[in-house]
């Protein structure tokens, strides 16, 4: 038996990009995260038991400072651009060499407004992402 080598990493120079605009440093926590699952049919007789596999579908789960003051800022963008349909990629470990970067495209919807007294404002989206991410091996030099 083969054992396979980790290499773990520290998700704190990420790039989140929309376009060609990197929101990183608004956001503090950056998820592709799948959902699917299984059907199940059980027939009346015992042997007949089935399970199918339902299609994954993806989101990027998004939670981020709140920003409206800056032309540019995230929560602006979001706003602004709410209902489009954008390409996005998410570099958990800032594009070094030999990593993965995830190319997707995303379904835009905007973040929440305001927030609780003495605390920083915070929002959190879930934006779905048309198809599958695309893994990208960045080049080693």
């Amino acid at each position: 038996m083969a054992i396979i080598d980790v290499k773990p990493f520290i998700m704190r120079n990420a790039i989140v990009s929309f376009g060609t605009d990197d929101f990183a440093k608004a956001v503090s926590s950056a998820t592709l995260t799948p959902a699917g699952g299984t059907t199940p049919f059980k027939g009346l007789k015992p042997e007949a038991v089935f399970t199918f596999p339902q299609a994954v579908t993806w989101t990027l789960d998004l939670e981020f400072a709140q920003d409206w003051s800056e032309e540019d800022s995230l929560s602006r963008y979001l706003f602004e651009n709410q209902g489009e349909t954008i390409a996005a990629v998410l570099n958990p470990d800032d594009a070094v060499a030999g990593t993965t970067s995830w190319a997707i495209t995303v379904a835009i919807a905007p973040g929440s407004v305001g927030g609780a007294v003495d605390s920083v404002a915070t929002s959190t989206v879930s934006l779905g992402v048309v198809g599958a991410p695309v893994p990208t091996t960045i080049p080693v030099p």
